[in-house]
């Protein structure tokens, strides 16, 4: 008989991991780095649900640091089992993971040197992270993978990112088990990736994210005439256009959008940066996974032979490089990490440019409450940036088509199929309002039994 056990990701949107115990042993279904007020985050990236060493395998759905983030810390402590993924995720994991220990020792240098007092090691070091690079088991999409003894995985298209997957879990009996675990789902109609895949297979029990649940978002198809328009009208005025981009999806969105425009001649080709090494790497993996393209991409990348701006785009990484992008003087686009405008180069080039009424900043998604790039879409003309405070002049766009997430439409369309043949689902992944749109949403389509679980709460499937 099969068990649940909810850890991270309960009742929140960080954190994804839920433990899943078998007749084989029990596997992890994501482990990602909680993400949040520093003693909290501390508290709870040290702490597993059950001794690592014990836990026989990670079936990780998709890339994102809040789904992945921890599995070096995991083996840390002791886990030795395979980080089972597609193709695509494990080469993709392996560059975020690796950017992300670099963050955790820089982290805590910083720390000990401001807090001699309180010194902290860090989650997990560069070394911890290529140790465990060799765990990383590729598997193709659509293809039923053992798991554990009894229980295989079959990884379907989530269309969230490169490599993001539906994974359904089949654990024999008796009785035997379907659980169909989402990840995070994607949109439908969205750029460069292939649709989630639809129908989903019925299931027995469903965890299912809720993200954005409760919203709808702007079409994406109309996001590439918008940001034609925008750079358009900011080069006729001689500025700069400057955008904060996340460096998995986003950036490469852009890029493709841009390539795109150009060679539609909506668009003269004018400088284009991205300036990140992150998104450079990730932008190297999105080129070796054309499997994961939809038709249209792979059409243009047929006919183009690269669909992110070769030829178009510079990818900056040197240090140097990137500072003397603040000495042109000519209009050009700049895309740089982080996408809420919390660290990274970005926080360069505004400091450089938000003075200047010519230049304009477009702000490509959600910008979280108490963070830089919340205080620019909400209009501030005084902006802190590296402690200094910065008077902005420049035009300010929001471009919120982007998202990469499913809506209230894309859940609906994937999961009200699924709702009445299910025993009971599970909510996870959203805070409370949208946590309560899901389980409306369930329940309305027939779902017997919905649950919106706890922190170590616990189910016997």
């Amino acid at each position: 008989m099969a068990k649940l056990l909810f850890h991270g990701a309960a009742q929140t949107v960080t954190g994804s991991m839920h433990i899943l115990e078998t007749g084989g042993g029990p596997v992890a279904l994501d482990c990602g780095l909680f993400q949040g007020a520093r003693r909290i985050a501390r508290e709870r990236n040290e702490t597993f649900p059950l001794p690592p060493a014990d836990l026989r395998a990670v079936v990780l759905s998709h890339a994102h640091i809040d789904h992945s983030g921890n599995i070096p810390g995991l083996a840390h402590r002791g886990f030795r089992g395979p980080v089972i993924a597609t193709s695509a995720t494990c080469d993709l994991a392996k560059v975020m993971l690796a950017d992300s220990g670099h963050i955790q020792e820089e982290d805590a240098r910083f720390w000990n040197k401001k807090h001699p007092e309180a010194p902290i090691e860090p989650y997990y070091t560069a070394t911890d992270v290529q140790s465990v690079a060799s765990q990383f088991a590729g598997v193709a999409y659509g293809r039923p993978t053992p798991i554990v003894a009894g229980c295989t995985a079959t990884f379907l298209e989530a269309g969230h990112i490169l490599g993001s997957a539906v994974v359904l879990v089949e654990i024999a009996g008796p009785p035997p088990v379907r659980l169909l675990y989402t990840g995070d789902l994607g949109r439908f109609g969205a750029a460069i990736l292939r649709d989630p895949t639809c129908p989903l297979p019925q299931a027995d029990y469903l965890i299912t994210e809720c993200t954005y649940a409760n919203r709808l978002h702007d079409d994406a198809g109309r996001m590439k005439e918008r940001l034609v328009s925008i750079i358009k009208e900011t080069s006729a005025a001689g500025g700069k256009t400057i955008i904060p981009a996340f460096s998995v999806g986003r950036t490469q969105t852009l890029a493709y959008y841009l390539q795109q425009a150009v060679a539609e001649k909506l668009l003269d080709a004018l400088p284009i940066f991205v300036d990140s090494p992150l998104s450079a790497a990730v932008t190297e993996v999105f080129r070796k996974h054309t499997e994961c393209y939809d038709a249209e991409a792979q059409a243009f990348w047929h006919e183009k032979g690269d669909i992110f701006g070769r030829g178009l785009v510079t990818y900056v990484t040197d240090v140097e490089d990137s500072k003397r992008l603040n000495d042109r003087r000519d209009p050009c686009v700049i895309i740089a990490s982080s996408g809420m405008c919390e660290n990274g180069r970005i926080l360069h080039h505004l400091a450089h440019n938000v003075g200047d009424q010519r230049n304009t900043v477009v702000l490509a998604g959600y910008q979280a409450e108490n963070t830089l790039g919340r205080r620019i879409a909400e209009g501030r003309r005084d902006l802190v940036i590296f402690g200094e405070t910065y008077t902005r002049r420049c035009r300010v766009e929001m471009l919120e088509g982007f998202s990469a997430h499913a809506d209230a439409n894309d859940f609906r369309r994937l999961l009200v199929p699924l709702a009445r043949g299910l025993r009971a689902a599970f909510v996870v992944h959203g805070e409370a309002p949208q946590a309560e749109a899901m389980k409306v949403l369930l329940a309305g389509a027939g779902c017997p039994s919905v649950h919106i679980p706890a922190p170590g709460e616990a189910f016997t499937l």
